[in-house]
C-alpha cells in the first residue's frame, strides 16, 4: 500500500471511533473527503472495520480489534478522536 494512504486509513479509523456509525453516513462522509474506494477497500482488506446489521436500523460500521490496535499503535496520543490526556 502506498504510504500516502496510511494517514487516510488512520483518519477513517479515528473518525469511526468507539461508536459504530451508520454505513450510509460513513460512505457519505468519505465520498467527498478522500479517495473513498481506495481507503475503504484497504481498510476492509486489512480487517480494520466490520459491517454489522441491526434489525430495523440498517448497517453499521465499527472498528475491529485489529483496527483499534492499529489506531492505538500509530496514533497513541489520540483515543477515539480525543486527546489521550482528556
Amino acid at each position: 500500500m502506498p504510504n500516502s494512504l496510511e494517514p487516510l486509513i488512520l483518519d477513517l479509523l479515528e473518525w469511526i471511533g468507539s461508536d459504530p456509525k451508520p454505513y450510509s453516513e460513513v460512505m457519505e462522509a468519505w465520498r467527498t473527503s478522500c479517495p473513498r474506494l481506495t481507503v475503504w477497500e484497504e481498510t476492509n482488506e486489512r480487517g480494520f472495520v466490520d459491517r454489522r446489521c441491526e434489525e430495523g436500523r440498517g448497517a453499521f460500521i465499527c472498528l475491529t480489534e485489529q483496527g483499534r490496535n492499529f489506531l492505538a499503535k500509530n496514533r497513541p496520543t489520540t483515543v477515539w478522536g480525543r486527546s489521550a490526556e482528556s
